[in-house]
């Protein structure tokens, strides 16, 4: 996995910032994570934060340029199965990314199999520049708009697997640890 320049870290604080300010015309607030000052749970000891690491992403179309692609990423668990966070990965073209997003999870969609759940998330995504930009819609100087559609399997009250589909390119694989 390749180190992170620094001189990624100003855009990817001003995809935050742009999140921020998307979050603020919505709620009339400043607050990324509206909610954030109530626990995700009544439970005095539940989870607040979740963690992802996806070690595997598969494309759909294999391409001579793609590079493997790693991702981490900290969502802060909200009320209503709500959640908001930020993910750092390096795309398929090995460029350093971010991810800045809010979302929702629906546990127990399918009675049938209550440790199974889906989850969307929406925000802004920067990191395909130069040769790739035209590799993601809407993309701006770096900067465009995802929607990602998720399912997992719960494993245990803090661990899930989770399948996320990367649009029409790829679906990535991961796990997740709630803290």
């Amino acid at each position: 996995m390749k180190l992170i320049p620094r001189t990624f870290f100003k855009p990817a604080a001003a995809a935050v910032l742009g999140l921020c300010m998307g979050a603020q015309a919505q709620a009339g607030s400043w607050d990324l994570c509206p909610g954030h000052d109530q626990p995700a749970s009544a439970e005095p000891d539940a989870p607040r934060y979740e963690a992802f690491f996806s070690p595997y992403t598969h494309h759909w179309t294999p391409d001579s340029e793609h590079e493997q692609v790693y991702a981490v990423s900290v969502s802060r668990l909200l009320p209503n199965n709500r959640y908001c966070g930020f993910s750092l990965f390096n795309n398929s073209f090995g460029q350093p990314s971010a991810y800045a997003f809010v979302g929702k999870s629906w546990p127990g969609f399918w009675q049938a199999q209550p440790q199974l759940y889906v989850s969307v998330s929406a925000g802004i995504i920067y990191g395909y520049v130069g040769q790739y930009k035209n590799k993601v819609p809407l993309n701006v100087g770096g900067f465009s708009p995802v929607l990602i559609p998720a399912i997992g399997y719960r494993l245990s009250p803090k661990s899930t697997l989770e399948i996320q589909l990367l649009g029409t390119a790829a679906v990535m694989f991961g796990t997740t640890w709630r803290f």
